[in-house]
């Protein structure tokens, strides 16, 4: 089986033709990605047992002649802070290194319901804290395509094994771009849903009012498939949407011509050279598809990033503050009294990024700052909310870069931290705003280096995004035509 090629419709083709069975399917991609993980480190560990369990279902309810599910014997990797029964989760921490839930997240329980098969769990920057996946603690993830070249982060692990084949299709999370970022350094598709689409109940939190789980793909078809399983209204999670979910698929029909696509200046001011000219090829391949073309202006845009690290890391430091070495944490040893073991334990346990990004928030919520930063910080995402609502008045659509560069070097940027943050200039204002967002390929540099479109549109409206992504991949996008 050529696996690292699958995307979904062909495993449900083997499947009806007989070609092979979800259990040889599960088998062959279990020692596939045994094999060739050490090339990338994306994977942190392997579930056999799971996988092969869930490819036995899928095959009696074939052999019954019942409806196997949408992602039926599909090989689907999970980033590890997402919680999975009985399969160590650890948030790519030492603090968690052990750490066993008794739960399945929701989106585990719905992608397994229908019918996929979780292999494994994803490497990731620590508490999904980074751009690069060079903050976790078990190693940096390599980019598949540039193996000197991170895979970006935090998902970097998830959309490396889209990337390498190790897995037809995998979640991440996105707070500020994670999703998004890595799938355009490796050159496959991921999709920021709006906020709400799906729950959150098993996510790990980072910073909860920007929080999103989301699919990678090595097509729009694909993550559109995933993204459909998981999404709808969850009772465990509060801040689950009530509204229904489509058929994303059916959204796939090539009808663009007459969509309107608005392109921020902000966003496109400051690109180098190839990745400006790629998003250009871009835009032209729409134009051919009868898309119309005009600027639109998104003025809070120079305020994202300093409105981001504020809220977010304030909402971190709220939601880290659980891991304490008192419950499901590991546990400083030595320590005389609860202080000391509170300190010895965090101070063991948490990474550099993690301990920076805690203590930025806990100032910026501290008693005579409080207004001055994050209520402050909370206005300007009205703002830049409000931009984006006037931007939909006008177009459907908004066609962005999603990075200002290709994938950097391992080592280039870990210790230029506001370097690092300005990697996701142009995805956090899409996360600010919590509105759905997708990258999809549209060419690689001269060094062979993937770049990636971004697509966003009005809340819930992920069919006109996946439609666009879909009329813009048929027609040779990817190739930078």
């Amino acid at each position: 089986m050529e696996i690292a090629s699958f995307t979904i419709e062909r495993v449900q083709q083997g499947l009806r033709a007989r070609e092979f069975s979800a259990a040889e399917l599960a088998r062959e991609a279990l020692r596939f990605a045994e094999a060739e993980n050490p090339k990338t480190n994306a994977f942190l560990h392997l579930c056999p047992a799971r996988a092969l369990a869930a490819a036995a279902r899928v095959d009696e309810k074939i052999a019954r002649g019942e409806d196997p599910g949408p992602l039926a014997g599909v090989p689907v990797a999970i980033k590890d802070v997402i919680v999975t029964k009985g399969v160590r989760t650890t948030c790519g921490s030492r603090l968690l290194e052990h750490y066993v839930p008794p739960y399945d997240a929701t989106a585990v329980t719905r992608l397994e319901e229908a019918g996929g098969l979780v292999l494994g769990k994803t490497n990731c920057d620590e508490f999904a804290m980074g751009s690069s996946n060079e903050n976790s603690a078990f190693g940096p993830v390599r980019n598949p395509i540039a193996p000197d070249r991170v895979p970006g982060g935090s998902s970097g692990g998830s959309a490396a094994v889209v990337a390498q084949g190790t897995a037809v299709v995998s979640l991440g999370s996105d707070t500020g771009g994670s999703i998004r970022q890595p799938a355009s350094f490796c050159g496959v598709v991921g999709v920021t849903p709006t906020y709400g689409r799906v729950s959150r109940y098993g996510l790990t939190a980072f910073a909860s009012s920007l929080d999103h789980i989301g699919p990678f793909g090595r097509t729009v078809h694909d993550a559109a498939v995933l993204l459909g399983a998981i999404a709808g209204r969850d009772p465990l999670d509060a801040t689950s949407a009530e509204a229904p979910v489509p058929d994303y698929t059916a959204a796939l029909d090539g009808q663009v011509k007459g969509l309107k696509l608005g392109l921020p200046v902000e966003y496109l001011k400051n690109l180098t050279s190839e990745t400006g000219d790629l998003i250009a090829r871009g835009v032209e391949v729409l134009k051919k598809q009868g898309c119309e073309v005009r600027e639109i202006s998104l003025p809070a845009t120079d305020y994202a990033i300093a409105c981001y690290y504020i809220i977010a890391t304030a909402e971190a430091s709220s939601n880290l503050a659980r891991y304490d070495g008192v419950r499901y944490t590991r546990r400083a040893v030595g320590a005389d009294t609860l202080s000391e073991m509170y300190r010895a334990t965090r101070g063991e346990g948490f990474g550099a990024e993690c301990k920076r990004r805690i203590m930025l928030g806990t100032y910026v919520l501290s008693a005579g700052y409080y207004d001055a930063y994050y209520l402050k910080a909370q206005k300007v995402r009205a703002l830049i909310a409000r931009d984006f609502s006037r931007a939909f008045e006008q177009v459907h659509v908004l066609v962005a870069p999603v990075s200002p560069f290709p994938a950097f070097k391992l080592g280039e940027k870990i210790d230029d931290p506001m370097e690092m943050y300005l990697s996701d200039i142009f995805t956090i204002t899409g996360s600010l705003a919590g509105i759905p967002c997708l990258s999809v390929p549209c060419g690689k540099t001269a060094e062979g280096l993937p770049v990636g479109m971004q697509i966003l549109t009005r809340h819930f409206d992920e069919p006109t995004m996946f439609r666009l992504a879909d009329a813009f991949e048929k027609a040779g996008g990817a190739a930078g035509l």
